[in-house]
This record gives structure tokens, sequence and C-alpha cells, in this order.
């Protein structure tokens, strides 16, 4: 077995948008105004009919729902979690009330009867089911929420009392009360919130909230890179507010540049194969950007800086300079940035040649969960590479980890140790799962390994994966 270098698949699990039909990017949009038994909204139902019409603009099969009960919004979740297990892109906008119970979020359908925390709690939606309902997309999955309303009343709520109104003298209102919880979403996953954790969600003055407007403007500029394009997003949320409302995005991006809208002009040329490849299409003013972000300590940017840098076809080869992004993101603990810089020192580019910055590197990144590293480990136990003994039993709970935690290759390996009878606890079922998941991932390792050795496998394990 090779040891596969872990960026090449990534940059086949998140790759840019462009070349996608719109079966392959779908959107769940919800709009709450017309409350039954809280105070009414003024703008939602044109945020999400806008947002609606601004994501079948750039290519999203999109489905909408107006002041949605809870019952609807439990099968449409539904519904849309069945798409995105076949989906690159799911993507769910929530405009309406939004309620923050004992730490976890919970979005409030219109006829919500809620009096105390477990009335919110067992008729209104949490962020994790929406998130449960994106989980399954290949490459992206975003959760945007225009709602901050949080629980001020504690085990007694009274939302009447906290009525959306006047907040200054322009006359906006909030959607919200102190706002909702922070999220913390699984790598790959986006969750964007109109107002960080703490703060209130205006309605505006006009007839779409500020961070709909700024949200419609930034999301349809090809070639705007989607960290860079939330983070416009947020500048213009409090320019129009007057500092008033600050959005956040919480999440962990890979380090595979993705552009909503598509890639701009100049960019449809893009060669994705690999991280340093992506990040070369990024065009000088938002490298810019990059480095001021780096700046104020964002380690995406960190990592897309020094992959710029490790990309020997572009003028700004620099692996000196790649090593010093790379650390400070790992020093502020991104564990892609330890991966790659654990790559780094194993080989001895940039930086002077170790085995044991390596192996303490990857062991950083595998203790925060990151498969990338988990699975190179499993490879370094197999094989034992970097001073470390063979141990292949070692190696294949690693691998075990690796694939349970979406790691295509990982995948595919597990169940290659599986057919061959090395996992005596697991058969050909259980073989056929997880080439399963490896192949729906679109991973172009495993495709072209199918095609080269079509019967590498078992007809027990082809078997079942075929009716899967």
């Amino acid at each position: 077995m090779a040891r596969k270098c872990a960026a090449a698949a990534v940059a086949v699990i998140l790759t840019a948008t462009a070349g996608f039909s719109s079966s392959d990017r779908i959107a769940l949009v919800f709009g709450m105004a017309d409350y039954q038994f809280l105070p009414g909204l003024t703008n939602t139902r044109n945020d999400a009919e806008a947002i609606s019409q601004t994501l079948k603009g750039i290519g999203f099969d999109v489905t909408l729902s107006i002041d949605a009960s809870g019952a609807e919004m439990e099968q449409l979740l539904d519904k849309f979690a069945f798409k995105s297990e076949v989906a690159d892109l799911a993507l769910i906008y929530f405009a309406g009330h939004g309620i923050e119970v004992q730490g976890e979020n919970f979005m409030i359908p219109v006829d919500a009867h809620v009096a105390s925390n477990m009335d919110v709690q067992s008729q209104s939606p949490s962020l994790k089911k929406l998130l449960a309902a994106v989980d399954r997309a290949r490459k992206m999955r975003i959760v945007i929420l225009d709602s901050c309303r949080d629980n001020p009343l504690g085990d007694s709520i009274d939302l009447a009392a906290v009525a959306a109104g006047a907040t200054d003298e322009t006359t906006e209102t909030t959607r919200g009360g102190n706002g909702l919880a922070a999220a913390n979403p699984d790598r790959g996953t986006l969750v964007a919130f109109a107002a960080k954790d703490g703060q209130v969600a205006l309605d505006g003055t006009g007839n779409n909230s500020p961070f709909a407007l700024s949200l419609m403007e930034k999301m349809t500029q090809p070639g705007l890179e989607i960290s860079l394009m939330f983070r416009q997003v947020r500048d213009s949320v409090l320019q129009r507010t007057g500092n008033l409302q600050e959005p956040h995005t919480y999440g962990s991006l890979t380090g595979i540049p993705f552009y909503l809208a598509g890639p701009g002009e100049g960019q449809n040329g893009l060669d994705l194969s690999s991280a340093t490849n992506a990040w070369a299409g990024i065009k000088p003013d938002q490298e810019q950007q990059l480095l001021a972000l780096a700046d104020l300590g964002d380690t995406r940017s960190m990592l897309g800086l020094a992959y710029m840098r490790l990309n020997p076809n572009e003028g700004r080869f620099d692996p000196a300079a790649a090593v010093s992004f790379l650390t400070r993101a790992a020093d502020a603990g991104s564990p892609e940035a330890q991966f790659e810089l654990a790559k780094l020192y194993e080989r001895g580019t940039g930086v002077e040649q170790s085995d044991e910055k390596a192996l303490a590197l990857y062991r950083a990144a595998a203790d925060q969960n990151f498969a990338d590293a988990i699975n190179d480990l499993g490879f370094l136990h197999y094989q034992g590479g970097l001073g470390l003994p063979a141990d292949p039993g070692k190696a294949l709970r690693l691998f075990e980890r690796a694939a349970d935690l979406r790691h295509p290759q990982a995948q595919f390996n597990f169940a290659a140790l599986i057919d061959d009878g090395l996992i005596p606890s697991k058969g050909p079922e259980d073989s056929a799962k997880y080439l399963y998941e490896a192949l729906r991932s679109g991973s172009q390792d495993v495709l072209n390994l199918l095609s080269e050795r079509p019967t590498m496998f078992t007809t027990e394990t082809r078997r079942p994966c075929r009716r899967a």
C-alpha cells in the first residue's frame, strides 16, 4: 500500500464550483415572519425570497419555505438530508426567531407556542438538526442563520417581554435579544451567524436586513474565495449598521479555496489537484486580504499563503516563508497546518529535516481528529517510518479511525484490509460499506484505483456495494 499525501485527496473533496449542475448544489431557505404566538418580523419573508432567487442565480436547486410550521420544518429538513446524500454542496438559510436554550440554538417555527425552555426544545428544530440535514453533502456544507434571539428569562421564558423593538434613533428592529450561542461544526462545515454570539441581528429600515443585503451582494461575485467572502459580508454589515451588528462564522474549512459563485475571470483553468495549485489562482488583491487576516491571527489565511509559497511554478515560491506561515498557524492550534508542517519536516523542505519534529506534528494533528494525519500515521505504523517500529495492529486501528472520520483513502484502504481478511471482526458487508462511502466522496484517487483494477475486491464485497 502506497502512502497517500492527503492534500491531494482533499482537493477532490472540496473544489471550486465551476461545472456544478443544480442538483449538485442544493439549498433550503426558510423565512419566518407571521408568528402566531410571538412578535412578527418585518423583513424575514423578503430576505428569504431574495436569498432564494440569488442562490438560483448562481446555480442552486432551491427549496423555499415561508412561514413553516414545526411539522413542516421537520419534514423539509428530513427530505433535504436525503437530497444532500448525493449533492456536492448543501446550504440552509434561516431567517426568523432563534433562541439559545442551555447553550443550544433553536430555530422557531411560526406555530411554536413557547412558555418555557422545554417548549422551545420540543417545538423547534435545533441547529444540530440543521447541521445533520447538510451533513452528508460531499464537498461543502453551509448553514446561515439570519437570526439571533436569546432566552433572557431562564426557565420561565417570556418572549413577548423581549419583543423586537427600537434599538436606536434609526428605529431598526432586532431579530434577537442578546444573541445565539457559538457553534462548533465539523471540519468542512461552515456556520454563518448574522451577528456573533451575544449580539443582535437587525431587521433593517428597508425591504431587507443588512445581513441579507450584504450576503446577496457578496455571494454573487465570481472568484471571491468563501472565507474572504464572509469576511467582506462582515465588513459590509458593520458599515451598514454603524458597527451595531457584526456577523461571525464558525467552522474549519479545508485548505482548498472555494468559490461560491464559481471562479473569476482568468481562474477557469484552476488546477485543483492539490492545495498548492489551487491557491495559485488567488488574485493579488485577495492575497493582500489574506496577509491582513494572517496578521490578525486567522490560521486559514496563513495556510493559503503557505500553499502559495509552496508552488514551484509560481513566482511566489518560497519554502522558508511557507514554513513561517505554517509554524504560526500550527502554534495557534491549526491541525491542517500541523499536518502540512509535518510533511515539510519529514522531507526537509524549507526547514532542516527532522523525523522527531515531523512525528510530533503528525501526532498533534491526529490528537485533534485530523483525518489526514491519522491516515498517514497509519501508514507510518504499518510500514515502519520516522523511526517507528512496524506495528500493523496499531496501523489498522488508525486506518479505521480515519475511515470513520470520512477520509476517502482511509475508507478505501480499510475496505481493502477487511476484504483481505485482515480484520477478523468485520466481513464483506462492512467492506462494501466503507468502499461505498469512499466512492461517494468523489475522490479521484479512489475512482482511478477501481478503474485500473476493477476486480481488486472480492465478489462478496462488490455485490453488496452494488446493492448499496
